[in-house]
């Protein structure tokens, strides 16, 4: 879907592809190859730029190139036929000259929160601080879902001390995949943020990259919010790897526990089939001939069941 918009006073207005105008921003989200075409046309940034964000193997990194700078990052997405489960997608922007293009393969909370023009002193004609709190907004979503996902292994932690269902191991094992994504991504963001740093600084640039005052500070809560996310992400890891080890530990306990319980009952119940069988026998054996042979033989077979199981007991083996 291609979308051409412009703020003018505050607000977003939708702008026709023949009648663009410069400071508008075009959003690309799961782009047909005509709309493509179209944007490569209207901002002449180069062909590998305006794709590169399709593929969802693509790693955050910047590129310059002519007068266009490449700045793409991975930020979290909830996909619709996967609910609740925690994933990343690339998300392309490219600066231009007069225009800000943003490409994505799948609509997102990043893009979402502009659209709605919900975020404060937003506006397409300033193309840095607009690619700045693009960042700074990703950091903030990936830190929401972090927060949402320590609650959530905190209530698998507390089904999984009433009962060890492998529902809820396979909930830990999504959030731990969720936290590799994550802890991968924001990495990489990291990177991208301390080179953009640097490219602000960088003379060659400044027609594309102008930084003001604020921008600056705004470029340093990006880095701060990351660095958060970052060390969030870490404890969430390790947290969780934790809580897997220590599980496995007591299924693990748990189940040496059958085996012992069983151990025991076989030998409990070994005891009357062992005294049946000698009395079985076709040979002469005592109390044949006593009429309350059967009975003694019942208690005496009772009495030595009754004192193995004392004796199991006391051992803990029950």
């Amino acid at each position: 879907m291609l979308k051409i918009t412009k703020t003018f006073e505050d607000r977003l207005h939708d702008i026709d592809p023949d009648n663009i105008e410069s400071g508008a921003w075009i959003s690309l989200v799961k782009p047909t190859a005509e709309e493509l075409l179209i944007t490569e046309r209207i901002t002449g940034a180069p062909q590998d730029f305006i794709r590169s964000a399709l593929d969802p193997e693509e790693s955050s990194r910047i590129e310059i190139e002519d007068n266009h700078i490449l700045v793409l990052i991975n930020v979290p997405v909830n996909h619709e036929d996967r609910p609740g489960e925690y994933d990343t997608i690339p998300l392309g922007m490219v600066v231009t000259p007069d225009f800000f293009v943003t490409i994505c393969q799948e609509y997102n909370e990043v893009l979402h929160s502009f659209k709605e023009t919900r975020y404060r002193y937003f506006s397409t004609f300033k193309r840095t601080r607009f690619l700045f709190q693009l960042l700074y907004h990703s950091a903030l979503l990936f830190l929401k879902d972090l927060r949402q996902m320590a609650r959530k292994s905190d209530k698998i932690e507390q089904d999984l001390r009433l009962s060890m269902k492998n529902e809820e191991l396979f909930q830990l094992l999504d959030l731990q995949k969720g936290l590799t994504y994550y802890s991968m991504s924001l990495r990489s963001n990291r990177v991208v943020v301390e080179r953009l740093l640097r490219l602000c600084s960088n003379p060659q640039v400044n027609h594309l990259i102008k930084i003001r005052e604020e921008d600056e500070d705004l470029l340093d809560d990006v880095r701060a919010e990351y660095d958060q996310a970052i060390e969030m992400a870490q404890i969430q890891t390790d947290v969780l790897a934790g809580m897997m080890d220590a599980f496995a530990s007591v299924i693990s306990n748990n189940l040496n526990m059958v085996m012992k319980f069983l151990a025991s009952v076989t030998i409990v119940m070994a005891i009357p089939t062992m005294i049946a069988s000698f009395f079985g026998m076709n040979v002469p054996v005592p109390w044949t001939s006593h009429p309350l042979g059967f009975y003694i033989v019942g208690l005496v077979s009772i009495m030595l069941t009754v004192a193995a199981t004392v004796i199991l007991w006391k051992k803990r083996f029950f």
